[in-house]
């Protein structure tokens, strides 16, 4: 029997995305605002709330596939939803993790 699947495993799984303009995974950059797993009888469905970097983002339906491919790739994921959110909106300063922050030099 595999392990149970956990929140911290896929935000693993989903720092290996790379946002292609900050070369920052979107993990550190704070563009994954809650991921939520339901352990239902047929398998888990996993849902997760995401943003991008502005509104206007010419990568976000990239991005957004990228985050639903990789989550369906744990065994026993039968439904992915990711959400694009816009509320709150995304600050470098306040979502992205300090190392991020220092490789955008920020800090």
């Amino acid at each position: 029997m595999a392990e149970k699947l956990t929140k911290e495993m896929i935000l693993l799984k989903l720092s290996g995305i790379i946002d292609p303009e900050l070369k920052v995974n979107i993990v550190d950059l704070g563009l994954i605002y809650d991921v939520r797993i339901d352990d239902a009888e047929g398998g888990y469905k996993v849902e997760v709330d995401m943003t991008l970097t502005s509104i206007t983002c010419p990568i976000g339906p990239t991005l957004r596939s990228a985050v639903h491919h990789r989550c369906e790739k744990f065994e026993g994921v039968n439904d992915v939803v990711v959400n694009l959110v816009f509320d709150p909106p995304w600050d470098v300063r306040k979502h992205a993790s300090e190392d991020a922050q220092m490789d955008l030099g920020i800090m």
